[in-house]
Order: structure tokens, then sequence, then C-alpha cells
């Protein structure tokens, strides 16, 4: 490494520390940009700047969102009856990916999971129980994971909304064990929801 010259490097050094990037992959990166055009390097400058400077989390839904409420909470041809709760915004462009849901979404912000100190207080769970207040929810589909903190998850959420009067399923089997809803096929998310089932 120390052969390059230190801007060379220090461009080595920030493209590692992005998540599964290692020092070998950060180098050919680093030396694809440099290969480009000044044009090319500026743009994705200029979008990696943009996108920090707008992107958001929608004050509703928690996804991320350059404007406030996201284009999914302002689309009145959503089906306002039915929330999906997923853990990260991830898996919310997932489900939209596959096209099987047309009802509206509550991003968690992540899972319980106690090991790594979160806590139902480091989730959206309080932002989701005020939703469901307002009373214009029918049906919360809980589409967190299938690993343990997934499960232990929706068991909480399913103890938390119990009484609300709010209908909650949970989706159906389809999704695999232990995997994420980002790496699921569109067909296999589809029928999960499909399916999905009173906890």
């Amino acid at each position: 490494m120390s052969f390059y010259p230190p801007s060379l490097v220090n461009l080595i050094k920030q493209l590692s520390k992005l998540p599964g990037i290692g020092e070998k992959t950060a180098e050919r990166l680093a030396l694809h940009i440099l290969r480009g055009s000044v044009k090319d390097a500026q743009a994705l400058a200029e979008s990696i700047s943009e996108a920090k400077e707008t992107v958001r989390l929608c004050s509703v839904c928690y996804g991320l969102a350059d404007s406030d409420p996201c284009h999914i909470c302002r689309d009145a041809t959503r089906d306002q009856d039915v929330v999906c709760v997923v853990e990260q915004g991830t898996d919310m462009v997932a489900l939209e990916k596959s096209g099987a849901f047309k009802g509206r979404y509550h991003v968690l912000q992540g899972c319980l999971s106690p090991m790594n100190g979160v806590g139902p207080d480091n989730l959206r769970i309080r932002e989701l129980v005020e939703r469901l207040k307002k009373g214009k929810i029918k049906e919360v589909v809980v589409a967190t994971g299938t690993s343990v903190e997934g499960e232990s998850t929706a068991n909480y959420l399913r103890q938390v909304l119990e009484g609300s009067g709010v209908k909650v399923t949970r989706i159906a089997s389809g999704v695999p064990i232990g995997g994420d809803l980002k790496y699921t096929d569109a067909l296999t998310l589809k029928r999960a929801l499909d399916s999905r089932h009173c906890l």
C-alpha cells in the first residue's frame, strides 16, 4: 500500500470502511475510480453528498425518504387500513419489489437483541402504538425476519398490541428460517404475505 501516493492510500482507506469491503476490494474500487473520467468521479462524490444531505427518516413510517412524509405514506391509492411492520428500510424495499403489499409500512429500525443492547425503547414500537391510537389502522402485518431476534420482536409486538382492537398477523412460512427479507425472492415474499396468519 505504501507504493501508492498518499491521496490514493486515503481513498482506499475510506472505501475499506464500507461494510463488506476489504482492503483488496477497496483497492480495486479506488483504481477503477481513477481509471474513470473526472466527470464520473465528481458525479459519484456529488451523489454521496446529496444523499447525506437529503435522505432522512419519514416522520410517519420511519423509512428512508427525501421528502416528509415519504412517497408511500403520501400515496392515497394505498390501503390505509393495513400497516406492515418491518425491521429495516431494506425489508420495505424488498416487499415493494415483490408487488405483494399495497398498504402502508412501519419501520422499526432494528429488532430486539438484548445481547447487543437493543431493547424496546431503541426501536420505533412506541411510535407504532401511537399510530394505532389514531384509529385508522385495522390490521398490523408483522414482517420481521425469522431469526431468533426477529421472532422475539414479533412475539413482543403481539403482546404489546394485544387488546388494541387491531388484528395482528404474521407473514407465513415461505421466508427461510434465519433469512433476511432483503435476500428473499419476490415470489417467496408474495406467498408469505398472501398466507399470513394471526399471531
